[in-house]
């Protein structure tokens, strides 16, 4: 196991080097003018675009301009972000607990609930419970992200007036949240920790409509999975064996059945996971939320070239941290799997 995870952590640099090439590469489709208006900052260095291509070498070779960011990027010097008016490193740790806050708080119920549910429509196949549960499935299948954030937000915020309806925290814990700690960068904890629970309540209630929308329709595609897992793991033979030798529905529905469907939705987890932690797009611009996503998507807009590059490296070392885990995972659940 040991051996494996030094294995994973000896590849990351590679992942990370490889994306780098193909993001840079990428940028190339834009001409130098485009990519020079990434860099400007404002309306003094607008007037001297043909100065910033000079700089930046955004006139020379594909290899030279790669070289040219490369050497800055090792040394944490990822550029400037136009868009937040901060370096993007900077603007990175600022926005990313925001976006952790809010993956880590959808990913629950979607685990708890996907799971619960698909065990049971299984273990109910065909009756009233499975029913329900799977036309319940298809509703959320049908709506997309954006779609059910939108009415989400109309019905919760517009005509109930029950729940805020954009941002992170109300205004009037603004400038509070400036003179406490902030060790974590997450409202929730970080204000828990300084002793004021209000505003730990005030963060959760601005937060349930776009976990709302992120756990709904992701919820439902975990639900199918293991309900369909779980119907093809009781009518295998082991299952057969287990209850031939007498073992109690419960013993074999939770220790053979559901520990074998659980193998494929560990990697199904690790990719919505993967999905949440690298910006939920929609969902954090519907709801104005603060995050990795709704920067990314304005960055995008505005030929931001250093945030959309800093982002493809954040990405990067997400997906090979999550896939690391998920193999682990994978070795605990199911013991024939052997990392070395």
């Amino acid at each position: 196991m040991l051996n494996f995870i030094l294995r994973r952590l000896l590849t990351a640099p590679l992942v990370m080097f490889a994306i780098s090439i193909i993001v840079v590469g990428l940028t190339q489709l834009l001409t130098p003018i485009q990519r020079a208006a990434g860099y400007v900052r404002n309306e003094q260095q607008a007037a001297r675009i043909d100065e910033i291509i000079r700089e930046r070498g955004l006139d020379q070779p594909f290899p030279v301009q790669y070289w040219n960011w490369f050497q800055h990027a090792i040394q944490g010097d990822l550029g400037f972000s136009k868009v937040s008016g901060k370096p993007v490193l900077d603007t990175i740790r600022e926005l990313l607990p925001n976006t952790v806050e809010l993956s880590l708080l959808a990913f629950l119920p979607i685990l708890v609930l996907g799971i619960g549910l698909g065990t049971l429509a299984a273990l109910r196949k065909d009756k009233l419970v499975d029913q329900i549960i799977r036309v319940l499935s298809v509703i959320a299948f049908s709506l997309p992200s954006f779609v059910l954030g939108i009415v989400l937000l109309a019905v919760f915020y517009g005509s109930l007036g029950w729940l805020p309806g954009a941002g992170q925290v109300d205004t009037q814990y603004q400038l509070i949240l400036n003179t406490i700690p902030r060790p974590t960068g997450m409202l929730t904890i970080d204000s828990l920790l300084a002793g004021r629970p209000d505003i730990t309540v005030d963060v959760l209630k601005h937060l349930v409509l776009p976990v709302a929308t992120l756990s709904m329709v992701l919820t439902a595609t975990i639900m199918m999975l293991m309900r369909n897992n779980m119907l093809e793991a009781i009518t295998s033979d082991y299952v057969r064996t287990a209850r031939a030798k007498g073992l109690p529905e419960r013993v074999v529905n939770n220790k053979h059945a559901r520990r074998n469907a659980l193998l494929s939705i560990v990697t199904s987890a690790g990719f919505v996971l993967i999905g949440l932690l690298s910006g939920s797009v929609i969902t954090e611009s519907i709801f104005a939320y603060p995050g990795i996503g709704r920067w990314l998507l304005q960055a995008s807009l505005a030929l931001d070239i250093p945030s959309v590059l800093g982002f493809a490296l954040l990405s990067a070392v997400i997906v090979v941290v999550v896939n690391t885990i998920v193999d682990i995972l994978y070795g605990i659940i199911d013991p024939r799997v052997r990392f070395d």
